[in-house]
């Protein structure tokens, strides 16, 4: 009697491998898509925590914003230019900190702030200026420098004067605006709508709240804006 000897075929050894090997190509396939989602993920999840962090400055910037009675002693401007997303804001004035612009240094609590996007190629990198001299004769401007946030497609922001909203704040108003209307967004990798980060500061009611009147029966004080 002749004993058989059990074993695979070549077929059947060729069709192993290959289903083998698609099963292993799915398995890297979902591995890479887990991966890229994961990162993306984490891209977006950091780019909404760098528009948070901006937005928490300039509205903490602006809440402590430097009054004077005499307003030639304070700055406040607000220009702006057209582009393709609307209106790209600049902003500059003066705040009251504690965080010093240069460690170690001799520094007042009055700092000149300003905030401007800065776009470079297809990059574009929302900035903060900080300066511990504040100085309106001064024509060059000083400053510490910082990015906030990148890959921002819209800085905008608007003021109100008590009737109406507009895009900029001449210096030549010698008047703080009442209302500041801050919107920031920016771009979302893998996806077509943006995040974005929306606020209001009432300098008049901060001011209302410090108790001390200004011109034309509005009370204003040093420091502080309420959202």
């Amino acid at each position: 009697m002749y004993l058989r000897k059990a074993g695979f075929t070549l077929v059947e050894v060729l069709v192993a491998s290959t289903i083998g090997a698609f099963i292993a190509l799915v398995a890297v396939g979902a591995l890479r898509a887990v991966t890229a989602s994961a990162v993306l993920v984490e891209n977006n999840i950091n780019a909404a925590a760098e528009l948070r962090f901006a937005a928490n400055m300039i509205s903490r910037d602006l809440m402590n914003l430097y009054r004077d009675p005499n307003y030639t002693n304070t700055r406040f401007i607000g220009l702006a230019e057209e582009s393709e997303q609307g209106y790209i804001s600049y902003l500059i004035f003066y705040t009251v900190s504690r965080i010093k612009a240069r460690n170690g240094q001799p520094e007042g609590d009055v700092y000149e702030v300003g905030y401007n996007l800065v776009t470079e190629e297809e990059k574009s990198v929302l900035m903060r200026r900080y300066w511990p001299y504040p100085d309106k004769e001064e024509t060059e401007l000083h400053g510490v420098l910082t990015v906030l946030a990148e890959d921002i497609d819209i800085f905008q922001i608007r003021y109100y004067d008590g009737e109406e909203w507009s895009y900029e704040w001449p210096e030549e108003m010698e008047v703080l605006p009442q209302l500041v209307e801050v919107n920031i967004a920016a771009r979302q990798q893998g996806k077509a709508k943006p995040i974005s980060e929306s606020f209001m500061v009432n300098f008049v009611r901060t001011a209302s709240m410090a108790g001390i009147t200004t011109e034309g029966g509005q009370e204003e004080t040093q420091g502080g804006a309420g959202r």
